[in-house]
């Protein structure tokens, strides 16, 4: 049943062309709850399956517009019938019952000339996507009518736009505009790989330049002037590795160092440290830390260039990085004398390196803490302005942290603090620090070992109060069980603290015999092969016999007298070796009555130690007689006789001395040729006859 439209559909289809067979309307795709479907050569919303066939429409032919196809003029018919077919549509038929056919959308404008062989679907596709039907992007097509078809003539071209006059071009590109985007590519390509060969030359450097048999061959290829304006490069990554390589360079050597100098790198580092990220500021402060380290000129350089200001502001950086790495260069540079240390405290460092000891940090820590004590180090001014800050309160409460290179730091600053005077000194204990410190003589670190035993003998050396002070805290025995317990340099400011609390006073000297250091020393002396440590040994030792008898014998009774003498008269012993060892001798046998022990020295000494040996002779036996006894049983009076003084010499009055301790007929009986003398009075004797 065909039902006639009386009206325009509300839907927007145009009323059909007059002439033609009509059909009822379909509703638009999704009016009756079917869900549309886009036809994708007209762009028509409709319903699944079209008309009641149940098959698709066929695709236009490849090059055609939809609908039927144009006249001569161009213009199309308007009545049904076979007029109004279009080829290869199965729903539509010349006789006026057939299908009505599907609502069409608005047609483009009719054009005089038809589109090359083109897959169908994907022009319609294309077309539907612009808003004009024509492909889009295609400015430059060219577009030929096909054979038999309507419109301009075959081989007529048309372009659209300002193209149309120009000639033909080809799809697959080449004209200026595809040219030239070409070109862009391959000059942005060239940006590419001159950066990629940069970012590896640095990334090479770099590494290359963490190996010692490197580093020649580097700067013999000039590797500094290659590296110099890489710290300029617009890549941050570039700039970045270009510094950690220069650093690694300068920290070889003092000749890298100056030749980072001379080659005027320092400006520009110090211009960027302000300005760039932190991992450049992290790689330039290791520059400068790498050069400043060698000298206290290049440290200079370091300062003329401006860098401690730079350096001091990024002590206030949020990244504890950046501030580990200026503190660490602020150090380098504080620690080669008291003008550099000066410099640093003047550009207001000091306070925020106490401010860096207090971060969670560890890291940072350790280095404000090592900066500090290289500040600090070079005179009581500059320890006082550290002490001001409230630096000593905040290390104190870091000696028993687990962190064993931190306690290393810490205790190396407050060392550094008290060594300059009593107040200081005194200010360090007052921080509570005993018996806190005595627990890191038993650190499994050496060099925590070491720094305490450091401590404790800056400020034993002040007064006997505060020696004092150590010894009743257990300090003394504590120490000597360090040294007991480890072997080199780590033995030595332990050597000599015991030196120091023994030299103050007798009683000081005797906490140091009860404590059985004495054999410790004598352990030492014998053992350690470096004649710096054998040197504080002989002179500790010294210090403790140099009081009293008492003392004196105590060392002797170790067999150290010996041991100390042939210090004293080898060739292979160092100058300051043999001067302390012959100072401990003269301390000793100044003091020694124990006669066994001066006896040896009677055979073997020269002639300015056995003057100090007969003058302890000279002193006993007067008031000994079993002394005097053993003295002639052991040979002892008569190697007293064979020694040659000259007249009115104090050794021959100590020999004088002793002489009269005898009956003289038994100092003549030891007095060389006495024998001869004997035997002469046997020659000469005329025997009694009856």
């Amino acid at each position: 049943m065909r039902i006639r439209m009386t009206r325009r559909p509300s839907w927007g289809v145009p009323w059909p062309s007059k002439g033609r067979t009509t059909a009822p309307r379909r509703a638009p795709a999704g009016a009756l709850g079917v869900p549309p479907r886009r036809d994708p050569v007209r762009g028509t919303v409709g319903r699944a399956g079209g008309c009641g066939s149940g098959r698709r429409r066929a695709p236009a032919p490849r090059g055609r517009l939809p609908g039927p196809d144009p006249g001569p003029d161009g213009a199309r018919p308007r009545g049904g019938g076979a007029s109004g077919t279009r080829p290869g549509d199965p729903c539509r038929r010349s006789s006026p019952g057939g299908c009505p056919p599907a609502p069409r959308a608005p047609r483009p404008a009719p054009r005089t000339a038809a589109l090359t062989s083109r897959p169908a679907r994907a022009v319609a596709a294309r077309r539907s996507r612009s808003g004009s039907g024509r492909l889009p992007g295609r400015r430059g097509y060219t577009e030929t009518a096909p054979v038999g078809g309507g419109g301009s003539p075959p081989g007529l071209s048309r372009r659209s736009g300002a193209d149309a006059d120009g000639p033909p071009r080809s799809r697959a590109g080449g004209g200026p505009r595809a040219a030239g985007a070409m070109s862009q590519r391959q000059v942005l390509q060239v940006f590419e790989q001159y950066q990629k060969a940069r970012t590896q030359f640095v990334q090479m450097v770099a590494e290359l330049a963490t190996r010692p048999q490197n580093i020649e061959t580097l700067q013999n290829a000039g590797v500094m002037s290659l590296l110099r304006p890489l710290l300029l490069d617009v890549v941050p990554t570039i700039q970045q590795t270009a510094a950690l390589a220069l650093g690694r360079l300068a920290n070889y050597n003092n000749d890298l160092a100056e030749a980072v100098v001379k080659g005027d790198i320092l400006p520009q580092l110090v211009y960027s440290l302000a300005e760039q990220n932190r991992f450049y500021k992290k790689a330039a402060a290791f520059v400068l830390r790498a050069v400043g380290k060698h000298s206290p000129q290049l440290a200079q350089a370091i300062v003329d260039c401006g860098a401690l200001d730079t350096l001091v502001i990024c002590l206030e950086d949020f990244d504890p990085g950046v501030k580990e790495a200026a503190a660490w260069a602020l150090g380098y540079i504080a620690r080669h004398n008291a003008e550099l240390s000066q410099a640093v405290v003047d550009a207001g460092a000091v306070p925020l390196l106490v401010l860096c000891i207090q971060e969670p940090e560890i890291a940072l820590k350790r280095v404000a803490a090592s900066a500090l004590s290289d500040i600090s180090k070079h005179s009581p001014e500059l320890a006082q302005t550290v002490v001001d800050v409230g630096a000593i309160a905040h290390l104190a409460q870091m000696i028993l942290n687990p962190d064993s290179k931190l306690k290393h730091q810490v205790l190396s600053a407050l060392s550094q603090i008290a060594k300059h005077s009593v107040d200081l000194a005194e200010m360090v204990v007052e921080a509570e620090i005993f018996p806190v410190v005595l627990t890191c003589l038993k650190d499994k670190d050496e060099y925590v070992k070491k720094n305490a035993s450091t401590l404790i003998r800056e400020i034993a050396k002040h007064t006997p109060e505060l020696s004092q002070l150590i010894v009743n805290a257990g300090g003394v025995a504590a120490v000597i069980d360090c040294i007991g317990s480890c072997k080199g340099n780590i033995r030595l400011p332990g050597i000599m603290m015991l030196g120091y609390v023994a030299a103050h006073s007798e009683n000081l000297a005797m906490a140091v015999i009860i404590s059985k250091g004495v054999p410790q020393l004598s352990v030492c002396l014998s053992e350690e092969p470096e004649d710096h440590i054998k040197a504080a040994a002989a002179w500790a030792l010294g210090q403790i016999g140099r009081h009293t008898p008492e003392h004196a014998r105590a060392v002797a009774v170790t067999n150290t007298l010996p041991v100390l003498l042939s210090l004293y008269m080898s060739t292979e012993s160092s100058e300051d070796l043999q001067v302390k060892s012959k100072k401990a001798i003269k301390n000793i046998l100044q003091k020694c009555t124990y006669l066994p022990a001066l006896e040896p020295f009677l055979y073997d000494a020269p002639p300015n130690i056995l003057k100090h040996v007969v003058g302890q002779f000279s002193k006993v036996l007067p008031h000994d007689s079993k002394a005097r006894r053993l003295f002639v049983t052991s040979g002892g009076l008569k190697k007293i006789q064979e020694i040659k003084a000259e007249p009115e010499s104090l050794l021959q009055e100590y020999i004088n001395s002793i002489n009269n301790c005898y009956p003289e007929e038994i100092v003549r009986y030891y007095s060389p040729g006495y024998s001869d003398t004997l035997l002469q009075r046997v020659d000469s004797y005329q025997p009694i006859t009856n």
